[in-house]
């Protein structure tokens, strides 16, 4: 297990990579002296908690995701848990949010049984989220390591920069796929789209 500067520091350096920051520019948008954000992303500051807000709104990223370890990333909601807000002749509910800037693509994804084999993704670009509601059927999905069985209703949300996985359990499943891929470096390409080939 990390210790907390650890992964504040491991989760800053990539934030702001992502994002083709400086340690100059971020510290500049976040009004910090560029020696503490250096101090910091190495492991070796000691951040208070107005230097961490004033890092997360710089990056366009909730506080949580400068101190949580990204292996936690990983969300099950069940449908049968969920609550439905209601209000003028409609129902709702929130399944996820997405944060930051980058590229969102959206993919409905029929998965066909295949005896118990699964069709295995390779990973995306670093910070990718993928999020998948199941429409109809029951699945296996997430990442090869730890992945989670779900039923029509359920939401999963796990770490797509990881080989992850997809497994119909009966028949054809239906699942609706958001993926969320961070701007990438200057430069770079985000043109490949990450569900080019998706599983069927």
């Amino acid at each position: 297990m990390s210790s907390g500067n650890e992964v504040v520091a491991r989760n800053v350096r990539l934030l702001r990579e992502q994002r083709g920051l400086s340690l100059a520019e971020l510290s500049r948008q976040a009004g910090l002296a560029k020696q503490t954000l250096s101090k910091l992303e190495q492991g070796a500051g000691n951040p208070t908690v107005d230097t961490l807000f004033s890092i997360s709104t710089a990056l366009g990223v909730p506080v949580t995701r400068l101190v949580a370890e990204r292996e936690q990333v990983m969300t099950v909601q069940r449908g049968a848990d969920v609550v439905w807000t209601e209000r003028d002749g409609y129902a709702s509910r929130a399944l996820d949010h997405v944060y930051g800037s980058g590229v969102i693509e959206n993919y409905l994804v029929r998965i066909e049984e295949r005896g118990g084999a699964s069709r295995t993704a390779e990973s995306h670009p670093v910070g990718t989220l993928e999020h998948l509601y199941v429409v109809s059927g029951r699945v296996r999905v997430g990442p090869v390591d730890s992945p989670v069985e779900l039923s029509a209703g359920d939401f999963v949300r796990y770490p797509g920069d990881r080989p992850h996985a997809y497994e119909s359990l009966e028949g054809e499943s239906l699942v609706h796929i958001v993926v969320s891929v961070p701007r990438v470096h200057p430069g770079t390409s985000t043109s490949q789209r990450t569900h080019g080939d998706a599983p069927r």
